[in-house]
């Protein structure tokens, strides 16, 4: 791996810093080979609501994620899960200034119900990317790179069980429910875009990492 190219693990709306690193460089590498981890970016993603930080998770088959490829977990369509999804979004953004430019258009990629989580995640980075206009391409591994203390391997350091945030310099913007919570960081790249619209690329390319300039 070229030690100017990050490596990231897959992730569902990944939150803001994960983007601020597609943004800060020309080309990124998506892990695709890893053993799936529960409980991660990897398949959940946090937004803000009226009652405070809410993880939405995107449910995958039983048994099919004990020391098996991340590009084979599949995701479970079986329940509600989608509706969920939907109703909690609309629930926390419907008030934001720019809900309505974007929420179909990510809608459209969750409803297409792609089989395997990695798709579902790369459709959503796919159009997040596209709606942003962030000048990214992204790419897979080709097999597993193991973890050798390269500055920019951020696959197991964006992680909501890890305090990685001060790594990050991510400025307030307005957040819906700010006055009620105070401004809260790097949730999912979704908060962001319905509140800052047009002027999220800008902010993305403030966000300053150890590893962000080429």
């Amino acid at each position: 791996m070229n030690s100017n190219t990050p490596l990231l693990s897959s992730a569902y709306l990944p939150p803001v810093s994960y983007m601020a690193i597609v943004s800060g460089h020309s080309r990124v590498i998506i892990e695709r080979d890893e053993n799936y981890k529960k409980q991660s970016y990897r398949n959940r993603c946090c937004i803000m609501s009226a009652n405070g930080v809410l993880a939405l998770s995107v449910p995958v088959l039983r048994g099919s994620f004990h020391k098996v490829a991340l590009s084979d977990i599949e995701v479970d369509y079986s329940g509600r899960w989608i509706d969920v999804h939907r109703a909690a979004l609309i629930s926390a953004y419907r008030r934001s200034p720019f809900f309505d430019f974007y929420f179909d258009q990510l809608l459209s990629v969750i409803e297409q119900r792609p089989k395997k989580l990695i798709e579902l995640n790369h459709g959503l980075l796919i159009k997040i990317i596209e709606l942003t206009g962030i000048k990214s391409s992204v790419e897979f591994s080709n097999s597993f790179i193991r973890p050798a203390g390269d500055p920019s391997d951020f696959r197991y350091i964006i992680d909501p069980k890890r305090d990685y945030i001060s790594s990050f310099h991510l400025p307030p913007y307005i957040q819906v429910f700010e006055s009620r919570y105070g401004f809260v960081p790097d949730l999912s790249i979704v908060d962001l875009l319905f509140n800052m619209g047009p002027e999220t690329a800008s902010y993305l390319a403030g966000v300053i990492t150890a590893g962000s300039s080429e």
